[in-house]
């Protein structure tokens, strides 16, 4: 059984041991499961744009061919060289096509990208409980990973951060190591032909990713989309976000558009009401939807939703997770109905 930990899967990721021939990669942080599945798989050959070499089979286009990843794992080089399989564990069961891979070592190894796995599932027991093979999970940038995250990102473009710039990066950036690398590339590429990226440079391009994550959920819920509203409220608790706070941020935003939405009953233009609002000129556009999809009365409704919802978040708060999204819904589905009423 190997389930590597901190420091041991860095070391990892940078030079797979040869001695476990499938390599499990899994956790909530998709961004992050990504990333280390794919440097994994590149160190694994030569030529990782030969497709030769490292071959890619995603679950889902599987269908009931059970045997396809076994013949891939065992079968020789056309060229000779080294070659490994990348397989994309997506939403289909597909352990039937996996389980000769913990059985009897392949002949070329392979990495398994997967989601969040429950400690008991099949493949995750499967990965912990072989002695060829090793599981490595991924969860949420902690602070202290953040520097090496922003070290290797910079230092990919010839950059570095001076001491001011990097403490500024990591109080922008949250805990989603796919939106963080997104916005340290789009750092990267505002400081091109620099050599040094100062806190000038951060404070003109770097958008605080947490403060994002919470608009986005916000817009999400006022405008119906409970799909999204759902992932982006799920990213936040897992971020470690109190679900006291998102309510309380939704009631603002609740309150900001009941005055809004007054005072263009009032006949105030539209463009006036938002910039009285002080709404971020990226979020013009949802704002302006969610005037538009909420009457006075549908927002004093959405008002006294949320206020009930603080109040039994408060009163208990082992369910406060629960209630959170329980408001989030019941908004959504709201706006939905309202935009369904509009057509």
């Amino acid at each position: 059984m190997t389930a590597l930990k901190g420091a041991d899967i860095e070391r990892f990721v940078r030079k797979p041991d040869p001695r476990f021939r499938v390599i499990l990669v899994y956790g909530p942080d998709a961004g992050l499961v990504h990333e280390r599945s794919r440097a994994i798989a590149r160190a694994l050959v030569e030529n990782p744009d030969d497709a030769f070499q490292l071959s890619r089979i995603d679950g889902d286009d599987l269908g009931s061919d059970t045997t396809r990843i076994f013949d891939e794992a065992n079968t020789l080089g056309l060229f000779g060289g080294s070659r490994a399989l990348w397989v994309r564990y997506g939403s289909k069961n597909i352990i039937a096509a996996l389980e000769s891979l913990f059985k009897e070592s392949p002949l070329n190894p392979v990495v398994i990208e997967a989601g969040d796995l429950a400690p008991r599932h099949a493949l995750r027991s499967a990965a912990e409980s072989c002695a060829h093979a090793a599981a490595l999970p991924c969860y949420a940038d902690e602070l202290r990973d953040l520097p090496r995250l922003i070290e290797e990102v910079l230092g990919e473009a010839g950059l570095k951060a001076n001491e001011d710039a990097r403490a500024l990066i990591v109080a922008s950036l949250g805990a989603d190591r796919l939106l963080s690398r997104r916005e340290l590339e789009k750092l990267a590429l505002y400081a091109q032909g620099k050599s040094l990226v100062t806190a000038e440079d951060v404070e003109a391009v770097l958008s605080d990713a947490s403060q994002l994550t919470s608009d986005m959920l916000t817009d999400a819920v006022f405008i119906g989309d409970a799909t999204n509203a759902d992932t982006l409220l799920t990213r936040s608790l897992r971020e470690g976000m109190d679900a006291g706070v998102i309510i309380g941020g939704l009631l603002r935003h609740a309150i900001l558009l009941s005055r809004s939405r007054l005072a263009m009953d009032k006949g105030q233009a539209i463009a006036d009401v938002e910039k009285q609002a002080r709404i971020f000129f990226k979020r013009s556009a949802a704002f302006r939807k969610q005037l538009m999809l909420w009457s006075s009365a549908a927002l004093d409704t959405a008002i006294a939703t949320l206020g009930e919802a603080q109040a039994a978040a408060r009163r208990q708060a082992s369910l406060s997770e629960s209630t959170v999204s329980r408001a989030c819904l019941t908004l959504a589905l709201a706006a939905r109905r309202a935009e369904s009423q509009r057509r």
